[in-house]
């Protein structure tokens, strides 16, 4: 596909938006899981409006699942016009390494493209690792689209593994996001889902592909909370 600019035509890129979702036991508890299923779902039609912003990218989602082992929990790469999110199950611990194991098959050149825009991965977690995860990361970090994707890690409750989840984003730039209640998380995966990906998609993103540079993040703004009241019951 070529979409028409003025003064000359853009190639369309395969950008490719990944959830990486935790799914151990403990995330049944206090609604974690029934939270993050809502903040993927509520997500998705800001993700289209984003992508038809952008039509220079072809924005394609797809989501892992990690508890006992991790699997692809939507496997193939959809178009997020046909994008339909399917509700996660929590199963067992936390195999965390599993699922960095399957980014780095996603995320090798091929099935990659040379020529795609920087990958989006969006790891949510609630504990700590539960498998020998480091030599995984470091295999994931290595490859050159695991060290240019936009990588995020939101982090749900006062058990989730900073460390861990600092060291997937690999960047002192960009910080861990904590969720403590249902609302946060809904509000982060949205702006992970919307803000990063529209930085994500830009022509400027193309430009910095091209020389080899990180794509430059937006902040999340001074206000971003004001809208939220607080509920105690749902602080995790």
């Amino acid at each position: 596909m070529t979409v028409i600019r003025p003064g000359g035509e853009l190639s369309t890129r395969p950008l490719h938006f990944i959830f990486v979702a935790d799914c151990s036991t403990s995330m049944k508890n206090h609604g974690k899981m029934d939270a993050l299923n809502l903040a993927i779902r509520e997500a998705i039609p800001h993700m289209r409006r984003v992508a038809e912003e952008n039509p220079n990218a072809e924005v394609l989602v797809r989501a892992v699942k990690f508890g006992s082992g991790a699997q692809w929990h939507i496997e193939e790469p959809t178009p997020v016009d046909e994008f339909e999110w399917k509700d996660l199950e929590p199963f067992g611990v936390t195999d965390m390494g599993k699922a960095f194991d399957l980014l780095s098959e996603a995320l090798a050149i091929p099935p990659m493209s040379e020529r795609a825009l920087p990958p989006v991965l969006v790891l949510v977690s609630d504990g700590q690792p539960t498998d020998k995860y480091q030599e995984s990361l470091d295999r994931l970090l290595s490859l050159p689209w695991g060290t240019k994707a936009v990588k995020l890690s939101v982090a749900i409750g006062k058990s989730a593994s900073h460390r861990v989840l600092q060291a997937f984003i690999n960047s002192d730039q960009i910080k861990v996001l904590q969720a403590d209640r249902a609302e946060e998380l809904v509000e982060y995966i949205k702006w992970a889902s919307t803000a990063v990906l529209k930085a994500a998609s830009s022509p400027a993103s193309q430009m910095a592909t091209d020389e080899l540079v990180n794509v430059a993040l937006p902040q999340i703004p001074d206000d971003f909370w004001e809208d939220l009241s607080i509920n105690v019951e749902d602080v995790w």
